[in-house]
């Protein structure tokens, strides 16, 4: 999936220990197979290379997964968007830009993007983009589904406790050894060595998505490369979202809403979900708290 994946377990003896680990790997890799749009043979490129043409029958794991992709969708009233895939580049974060796209460049490049025009027929079991040049990816999902489809496969082999960290998408389950919590540290994003708060994490999942290290700036206004899927513009005034959910699946696609809607919005949607919380970092250094969290220094 282009991305690093830690994967910790908890067992008797290390030789255990890396056969739940090859596991894991094993069903990453299943996952990767049908969810990237980079592997010409997967089913997410045959949909995307039949757009407009016709409905391509998928595996029923893949049509729950854009169920639930497109119900975010809803949730979040389009800020999260598997059809992004479909986005012509205008933004580029390479240091090539010289000078803001043009408005009509910026709304041509979205034209394409619409999760309404993601047509699921459960009972044929076919997924149909409706207009050509339609596409979708799991970029913006993808690794903490496999975090959560990790987890859950190693706890049916028996595997009491651990920790699947998809660059930054985490799940755990279980204790650590000495039957303590785990524990995730929230890093300031003007300096990593910094720990705002530690927090334990007991069979949830945390997620945090970030704007300082690719972005542009064009008259004093530093625009990331989240790209809000509705308008084509980035987004403005986040340095940093986490995400706390039951699933990684859901702190990652919502960790990118949050970004898009902004602190006053994303705040407000967070509040409404139960079991999910967030921490936001401005771009003034100010942070911001859903309304059950409490923030603590040490661990």
């Amino acid at each position: 999936m282009g991305s690093r994946f830690d994967i910790t377990v908890v067992a008797q003896d290390e030789a255990t220990a890396n056969q739940y680990i090859d596991i894991a790997i094993e069903e990453i890799t299943r996952i990767e197979k049908l969810i990237s749009s980079w592997n010409a043979s997967s089913q997410t490129s045959e949909i995307n290379n039949n757009a407009g043409l016709s409905p391509v029958k998928v595996y029923q794991e893949l049509i729950d997964l854009i169920e639930r992709c497109i119900t975010i969708s809803k949730i979040t009233d389009g800020a999260f968007d598997i059809s992004y895939a479909s986005i012509n580049k205008v933004w580029k974060y390479d240091g090539s830009m010289s000078e803001m796209p043009t408005k009509e460049a910026i709304e041509n490049s979205v034209a394409k993007i619409g999760y309404q025009n993601i047509e699921l027929d459960k009972k044929a079991q076919t997924v149909f983009l409706k207009f050509e040049g339609m596409k979708i990816g799991f970029g913006a999902i993808g690794k903490g589904y496999a975090a959560d489809k990790v987890r859950t496969l190693l706890k049916t082999k028996g595997v009491k406790s651990g920790i699947i960290n998809a660059s930054g998408d985490l799940t755990t389950w279980g204790k650590q050894p000495d039957g303590t919590d785990w524990m995730v540290g929230i890093t300031n994003p003007l300096n990593k060595d910094n720990i705002i708060s530690w927090f334990p994490v007991n069979n949830a999942a945390v997620a945090t998505s970030g704007n300082y290290e690719k972005y542009v700036t064009f008259n004093d206004v530093k625009y990331s490369h989240i790209i809000d899927p509705r308008t084509g513009y980035p987004s403005t005034g986040i340095l940093s979202v986490t995400i706390f959910a039951p699933s990684a699946e859901l702190c990652d696609a919502l960790a990118t809403s949050v970004f898009i809607t902004g602190v006053e919005t994303g705040l407000n949607m967070i509040n409404q979900i139960k079991g999910v919380e967030c921490i936001i970092i401005d771009d003034q250094n100010n942070i911001h708290t859903s309304k059950n969290i409490e923030l603590n220094k040490t661990q």
